[in-house]
């Protein structure tokens, strides 16, 4: 069992920075891979990056590469993804995955997941 909570979303003008945190539950965090995904309002929820336990391994969506930054402190339980140059069409709910499969946790069957985090990019 675990609990992800994500937090630090919020209203920002475009080109701007925020920086999104995923707070997990557990004591075999590095054990997991994991992923952030988001959902704008009547579309599916899309992929956005993810990480390895270690964090030896990171990959992007094509639409943010070169932008956003996922990374994780696992002596905090925490993954994090740093969203840089951020524009319109990045407006969506944010949401953290954990799976123990590196493949798994970059679909929509992930093993857990969290509430969400509210992302607005304002023009």
């Amino acid at each position: 069992q675990v609990q992800l909570e994500e937090s630090g979303g919020g209203l920002v003008q475009a080109g701007g920075s925020l920086r999104l945190s995923c707070a997990a539950s557990g004591r075999t965090f590095s054990s997991y891979a994991m992923g952030w995904f988001r959902q704008a309002p009547g579309k599916e929820r899309e992929f956005v990056a993810r990480i390895s336990g270690s964090g030896g391994m990171k990959h992007y969506a094509d639409s943010v590469k070169g932008r956003f930054t996922i990374s994780r402190d696992n002596a905090k339980n925490t993954v994090y993804l740093q969203m840089n140059s951020l524009k319109p069409e990045d407006t969506a709910v944010y949401y953290c995955a954990a799976d123990s499969s590196i493949v798994t946790v970059a679909t929509r069957l992930a093993d857990y997941w969290g509430q969400g985090t509210q992302v607005t990019v304002s023009s």
